[in-house]
């Protein structure tokens, strides 16, 4: 087991905090991670989009003019995909891109990132993250004695503590999770990894 500083908001070390080996040792694998990634991302996607095919476009009922004898080449609607106003050909139609992937892959993927972020010195542990009251003046201040103000930073509580939301929430550059709700597009987006005494131990029981 590896040990990890554990910092008050003033960034002073407080104590140290044991690391499982089989959560924040993992080897990188990039693969992984990015199928990881790849899916979380499918998984966001609406699906909504829709064109209009010559069957859905208004009008176009009635065959504009004689087959033969015009001069003028055959046409049965005027909402052929041809005409300006017409139907689109093979248009995107809604579907559902969602798609899942095993969970163990899932479960490594995490660990991997959790890994990566230790090997880079961009996880921060924190023995309590408390605001007294919903200011964002107050979450800046915190940042700023951690060296993190500006820097795109995740906050991961163990449950969700509605002051420390409301006070990140106007900010930019950060995210506030739970520790239940971590992924690895979350972990990898964000330069820093600012988690709590409680909310480490959470993840490290979790996965």
């Amino acid at each position: 087991m590896a040990d990890i500083e554990i910092k008050n908001m003033e960034n002073k070390a407080v104590g140290k905090a044991s690391l499982k080996d089989d959560v924040f040792g993992v080897p990188v694998n990039a693969g992984l991670l990015h199928s990881a990634v790849v899916n979380f991302l499918a998984n966001q996607r609406q699906g909504t989009h829709s064109t209009k095919t010559r069957g859905k476009v208004r009008g176009g009922g009635k065959k504009p003019w004689r087959q033969k004898g015009t001069g003028r080449a055959r046409a049965g609607s005027i909402r052929s995909p041809l005409w300006k106003g017409g139907g689109t050909t093979f248009g995107p139609q809604p579907r559902d891109y969602s798609y899942n992937i095993n969970k163990k892959q899932k479960k490594l993927a995490l660990k991997t990132a959790l890994s990566s972020k230790l090997s880079d010195e961009q996880i921060i542990v924190l023995d309590e993250l408390k605001v007294d009251s919903p200011r964002t003046k107050s979450m800046v201040a915190i940042l700023g004695n951690l060296g993190l103000e500006g820097k795109k930073v995740l906050i991961v509580t163990k449950e969700k503590d509605e002051n420390v939301y409301l006070s990140s929430r106007n900010i930019p550059y950060l995210k506030v999770k739970r520790a239940s709700d971590i992924n690895t597009y979350s972990l990898l987006t964000h330069e820093y990894i600012l988690i709590t005494k409680d909310a480490l131990q959470a993840v490290q029981e979790a996965i």
